[in-house]
């Protein structure tokens, strides 16, 4: 059982016993009265954004997700191919389930795919990933002194800001949450 101090961002809550994604949670009380979680919910099946205002002694189940180990084959009318390694079963996972974790994923890796009543929704994600660059701009001379970025393609289509001595062959690091650009890696 969850309470609602146990938001956090994509945590998986049952709510009128439908799941939800929890995107955004913020505390507020106002007077004397007690205090509330204004949330932003995601419906895990659907997609559909709710906005939903909880007191803070409710409580609430997880939904019966389930996680397999599988891996990413490849992306083809709007889905997204994946493999189970010991059965050979593949699923199929609509683009629009996985919304920004489509730029993270690699061929031939190995992913945690989450399952709803036995059916494949989305995949969780490493906090980072390693991708080439395929594509950017020469560091033009005296950009060292500030502070400056520049767009470099990755090679699953995702544009980053990266630092001026970042080349095309370069791999770096992006965080998964937030899409940006964390070092460069060897």
């Amino acid at each position: 059982m969850y309470s609602v101090s146990d938001f956090r961002r994509g945590l998986a809550v049952l709510v009128d016993e439908q799941p939800y994604y929890v995107l955004e949670y913020h505390h507020f009380k106002m007077g004397r009265g007690k205090a509330n979680v204004r949330t932003k919910l995601k419906h895990i099946k659907t997609g559909a954004v709710i906005e939903k205002v909880f007191s803070s002694n409710q409580s609430f189940r997880p939904p019966d997700l389930e996680h397999h180990k599988m891996q990413y084959l490849y992306e083809g009318g709007g889905e997204f191919a994946f493999m189970d390694s010991t059965t050979f079963e593949q699923v199929q996972i609509p683009v629009d389930n996985l919304g920004d974790a489509k730029w993270y994923l690699l061929e031939n890796q190995e992913y945690s795919v989450r399952f709803l009543d036995g059916e494949a929704i989305d995949v969780d994600l490493p906090t980072s990933v390693i991708l080439d660059v395929v594509e950017t701009a020469p560091a033009a001379r005296g950009d060292t002194v500030t502070n400056v970025t520049k767009p470099a393609k990755l090679q699953t289509g995702l544009t980053v800001k990266v630092p001026p001595f970042v080349k095309e062959g370069d791999r770096v690091k992006v965080d998964t949450r937030s899409g940006e650009y964390l070092e460069r890696a060897n």
